[in-house]
């Protein structure tokens, strides 16, 4: 009855014009927080799937024997980590396919420099295999002394905690963006009670309840959160697209192909959502509070 004759919502007042575009900034903030959780998490199965089951062993030139003697000890190795238990394949590096990996740090012309490059073998373990690398370094500084073996596990350890430490932390951003979000549409919700004060004293006059009050609010508040989390979604999804867009043309790039997953992709999609159910509760809780003290 109420309802279709007086709207209580909060919109007499200044602050119900600038709530959706503070909404919509944080469901902006909220989506490239879940863009970036996502890229981590897919950096982080490139370089575990990449790295996990295999290990790098480097042999050190031949500084007076040439090209001929640094090949003799590739053999040598080759023969130590074929005969090893749990190897399942070993793969020695081009000269020109290793300097093309310490390019970005030496230069292009590395080869040219006719300098003496260490020389690599890409070996693979069998799954699950529990190979005894302290035996292998071993066999191999006795067969091809200054050998080094690379297991990755350090490299991989320190990466994995940064981008888990940064996923955490992206996690932590959403919520405080909720929290913010919430205690925006307090304070609308608050001044729009205190500029209607005088009607909703006319309201318990005749009878309305709180809980008509609260609807009227409740459901501005909805609309507004709604309104501009749809917005802020539409920009975010702007943004992550051409940051996307950008990143596949790098060439030899560290981030792996963006998988739009459905999961993230409905995440996305949930963002407005998520911030009218916080405006719809933190409205109603707002004026149940205000108009019990009133009382």
């Amino acid at each position: 009855m109420f309802a279709r004759r007086v709207d209580l919502a909060p919109n007499r007042d200044g602050t119900s014009r600038f709530l959706p575009w503070i909404i919509g900034l944080m469901v902006y903030l909220a989506g490239l927080a879940l863009s970036a959780t996502m890229v981590l998490e897919q950096v982080i199965d490139r370089w575990s799937t990449g790295l996990k089951g295999s290990i790098t062993i480097v042999v050190d030139p031949s500084v007076d024997g040439g090209d001929a003697e640094t090949d003799a000890r590739i053999e040598a190795a080759l023969s130590v980590i074929l005969t090893t238990p749990g190897v399942l394949s070993a793969t020695p590096l081009a000269p020109d396919e290793v300097a093309h990996l310490i390019e970005p740090w030496l230069g292009k012309d590395l080869l040219s420099l006719d300098l003496p490059i260490p020389r690599l073998i890409d070996v693979t373990l069998e799954p699950n295999s529990a190979i005894d690398l302290a035996a292998l370094t071993r066999q191999l500084e006795t067969a091809v002394p200054g050998t080094q073996i690379d297991d990755h596990k350090i490299w991989l350890q320190k990466v994995l905690r940064l981008a888990r430490t940064s996923e955490l932390i992206a996690i932590f951003v959403v919520l405080l963006i909720a929290v913010a979000a919430g205690a925006t549409v307090m304070f609308a919700t608050r001044t729009g009670l205190a500029v209607q004060r005088d009607v909703i004293e006319i309201l318990h006059l005749i009878g309305a309840r709180d809980t008509y009050i609260a609807r009227q609010f409740q459901g501005k508040a909805v609309s507004l959160a709604l309104w501009g989390g749809l917005l802020g979604l539409f920009l975010a999804g702007v943004t992550v697209l051409g940051l996307w867009l950008l990143a596949r043309d790098l060439e030899g790039s560290l981030l792996p192909a963006v998988r739009w997953s459905p999961p993230f992709v409905a995440g996305l999609a949930m963002l407005p959502l998520a911030g009218a159910v916080i405006a719809s509760i933190t409205a109603r809780f707002t004026v149940m509070r205000y108009l019990s003290r009133m009382l």
